[in-house]
């Protein structure tokens, strides 16, 4: 079943240390309102369409639903699922979880080991296999029995880099590519903007694919197909947004030229909803920079940050005659955020999760305790432990919270821009002299947002004739104070 388990933006950067003793409260991100969930009384007929064949088997770990046996990239129709499958991909939240998706082999996807030599955006030791971590006396040691092929801690704000595992190394990122889908589209539809889907909207979906239940020949607005992406890791959602915006490969051009621009040089898009196909590949730093950019959206932390909500569904007369649309539960598969098969981690905020047959379990999260925040992402944990990414994100945001002040930076999380690969590779003097400043313009890599960030002191940046002021906060929601006090 397809990448999708857990979801990236407009500007990533990195300036002056920033002061985080309290967050803005964000009144659009509490949870959405969640009732109880009957399985949809539809079989959405998207299944219907083509579909891109997976290669490999990829299993959903609660419904048992096994998809992806060919080997080589195809199309084909497939007939429709029966109301079974239906249900067991469109029940409620407590029978659903994240789907999984068979993945292309891609780049160094099959590779045993990283490359001896990777990218050094960032920093030369990001570029180096291994764990790299510079601790100062009485710093934590590095949490036990990690086995993620990657791994990379970093401060949310500053952009330091606290310690990373192959932070570098390009591998399948399964629907965690969902946050750079989001954030290259995100602020280019109004969520008030209303769609009505047609059958070709759904089609070339990745067979076993994750699905929140969009159904053709209805009307979603650009808010609830979001909030099917993020919260169920909708591939129908994401492929209905992308017929918005002119087409699958329209999108997939301009979410690499997105990644391009926030110098995420490891990432090369084929699909925009995390589905792998061969090629397609991504790693735990660029993973990072399209969550740190993402968070600037206001948007993007209301979705992100969303529990459980309702999702449209069918019309349905009562007892008067009357047509009404019902509507169904649906919740986060982050299960850091929801709690599900594990305990919800203190002070999480998002953002999104993925499981693939090649890529195995991925999840990028933002955390806050006290006056820190944090990004953690984690990429294929070898050790097959029921929720295995989820544990070892939760070691690594609590040795990061402890070891604030005591580790040197081994990196720096770039800002966007031709200027951002150029900037020191890790803390210090030089890297906290300016306040750093980007621009997106109306071109295809930027979906005409006008951002500015690291912002010292609290000023406004200038960018030609628009002011755009930056709180010195890192801007979470209010979920997050209500959380950091549980």
């Amino acid at each position: 079943m397809v990448s999708s388990m857990g979801t990236t933006s407009h500007t990533s950067t990195r300036g002056s240390a920033v002061n985080t003793s309290a967050l803005l409260s964000l009144s659009s991100a509490t949870p959405g309102t969640f009732t109880s969930v009957p399985t949809p009384s539809f079989t959405s007929t998207h299944v219907r369409h083509s579909t891109r064949k997976s290669t490999g088997r990829s299993t959903d770990k609660i419904s048992g639903k096994i998809s992806g046996k060919g080997r080589t990239p195809a199309r084909r129709t497939v007939a429709p699922l029966a109301a079974t499958a239906a249900a067991l991909l469109l029940c409620g939240p407590l029978a659903a979880a994240p789907a999984h998706a068979a993945d292309q082999p891609g780049g160094s996807t099959d590779a045993v080991k990283p490359p001896a030599h990777m990218s050094t955006v960032g920093g030369k030791r990001l570029g180096r296999p291994d764990t790299q971590v510079d601790p100062k006396p009485g710093a934590p040691a590095l949490p036990k029995g990690l086995s993620g092929k990657s791994w990379l801690v970093a401060d949310a704000e500053s952009g330091d880099v606290l310690a990373s595992h192959n932070a570098h190394w390009q591998l399948p990122p399964a629907s965690t590519l969902k946050m750079l889908f989001a954030d290259t589209l995100l602020p280019k539809m109004p969520k008030t903007k209303t769609h009505k889907v047609q059958l070709s909207d759904l089609e070339g979906m990745g067979e076993g694919s994750s699905l929140v239940g969009v159904k053709e020949n209805y009307t979603y607005s650009v808010h609830d197909l979001w909030l099917g992406v993020f919260l169920r890791s909708g591939n129908d959602a994401v492929h209905v947004l992308a017929a918005m915006n002119g087409g699958v490969p329209a999108t997939v051009k301009e979410m690499q030229a997105h990644a391009k621009y926030l110098n995420a040089r490891d990432t090369h898009v084929v699909t925009p909803d995390g589905y792998d196909e061969k090629g397609q590949v991504s790693s735990a730093y660029d993973l990072t920079l399209f969550a740190r950019s993402g968070l600037q959206k206001a948007d993007f932390r209301e979705y992100c940050s969303t529990a459980t909500a309702q999702f449209p569904g069918v019309f349905e007369k009562d007892k008067k005659g009357k047509k009404t649309r019902s509507s169904f539960g649906i919740q986060n598969t982050n299960r850091l955020l929801t709690g599900l098969g594990v305990a919800p981690y203190k002070g999480i905020a998002g953002v999104k999760n993925g499981n693939t047959t090649n890529a195995g379990a991925t999840f990028t999260g933002v955390a806050q305790r006290g006056n820190r925040v944090l990004l953690v992402t984690v990429m294929n944990p070898q050790q097959k432990e029921a929720n295995e990414v989820y544990k070892e994100t939760a070691k690594l945001f609590d040795w990061g919270f402890k070891a604030s002040g005591s580790v040197n930076p081994v990196g720096t999380l770039v800002r966007p821009g031709a200027a951002g690969a150029n900037q020191p590779s890790a803390g210090g003097e030089d890297s906290h002299k300016h306040a750093q400043a980007s621009v997106s313009t109306d071109d295809g890599s930027s979906g005409g947002m006008w951002t500015a960030m690291g912002i010292t002191g609290g000023s406004l940046a200038l960018l030609g004739a628009v002011a755009f002021g930056v709180h010195r906060r890192w801007p979470l929601p209010e979920l997050v104070r209500r959380r950091s006090r549980d």
